[in-house]
């Protein structure tokens, strides 16, 4: 039985981080959000969005006999897309995320959820629907949904690797995962396998501290997950440090295969970096289908 004291200060320390990520993700998506939509384009729809020189192929009904007789070329007046795009999201709560090397730097998950709560908030305001991939909460349009994403962000999950949830894919939809992958790859693979069944193309985002690049580790050490459950101590880390280099290395090809395998596009970032440039890249990359970001 839950002990109702421990779970009041669990409940009261998630509700303490709710404001402050709303309010950092809400000034991180206006710093980033350019205006007009970066995700506009042509189709069927009321709205006007651009004039464009025709083209071969293009129907004389689609000429726009105001606009090109002001000059010698002809123009096609071109409406905005109004379907609106699913979206969804996994962020890893997963214990492996509470990670930071130096108090100076944001932890992983801290980096995570600003990012894709900021990312939400940008295409909630271009009119597309977001939610988080499995049932917990379906993509939704609104301001209202932010806040529910918001919550769902601020739950720790006790595991130490969390898999990415792949239930409940819409057909179709974009999706984006954002997690250290330190876990098992057997279960990328299998979320990304379900999602390409299923049409849906996304993004898979790496995120790591800089010292899980360097691996600055010398003497004495002990590594120890962050949830408790694995544990090692040796006399000389610097020893590890090349095989370490290798297996991440392979672990960082291998997400990459598998991206680009399904369709996906592999990005990878580290916490030292700027989120600014973070969000900006991930909310060109789903429009994007191929590259890698550092």
């Amino acid at each position: 039985m839950t002990d109702p004291l421990s779970l009041r200060a669990k409940a009261e320390d998630q509700a303490a981080r709710l404001p402050a990520l709303l309010a950092r993700a809400e000034h991180l998506a206006g710093a980033v959000l350019l205006g007009a939509h970066g995700r506009r384009r042509a189709g069927t729809g009321d709205d006007f969005w651009q004039y464009r020189p025709a083209q071969i192929g293009d129907s004389r009904r689609m000429i726009d006999h105001r606009r090109s007789a002001m000059g010698d070329l002809e123009f096609v007046r071109e409406r905005e897309w109004q379907i609106a795009q699913s979206v969804m999201l996994w962020v890893d709560q997963g214990a492996s995320m509470r990670f930071a090397s130096q108090a100076a730097l944001p932890q992983k998950a801290d980096r995570a959820r600003l990012l894709g709560l900021a990312l939400a908030i940008m295409l909630l305001r271009g009119g597309e629907r977001v939610g988080l991939t499995g049932t917990a909460l379906p993509p939704r349009r609104g301001t209202p949904q932010v806040l529910r994403l918001a919550e769902m962000f601020c739950q720790d999950d006790a595991t130490d690797y969390s898999p990415p949830e792949h239930r409940a894919m819409i057909p179709h939809a974009r999706a984006v995962f954002i997690s250290d992958f330190m876990g098992d790859l057997a279960d990328v693979q299998l979320a990304l396998t379900k999602a390409a069944d299923r049409g849906v193309r996304g993004v898979l985002y790496h995120v790591l501290d800089p010292s899980e690049e360097a691996f600055p580790f010398t003497g004495r050490t002990i590594f120890q997950s962050v949830g408790g459950t694995l544990s090692h101590e040796t006399l000389k880390a610097s020893d590890l440090k090349s095989r370490y280099l290798e297996r991440l290395a392979a672990r960082k090809a291998e997400l990459q295969r598998l991206c680009a395998l399904t369709g996906w596009q592999y990005g990878l970032h580290h916490t030292d970096a700027s989120a600014q440039s973070a969000l900006l890249w991930l909310y060109s990359a789903l429009d994007s289908r191929t590259g890698v970001a550092a």
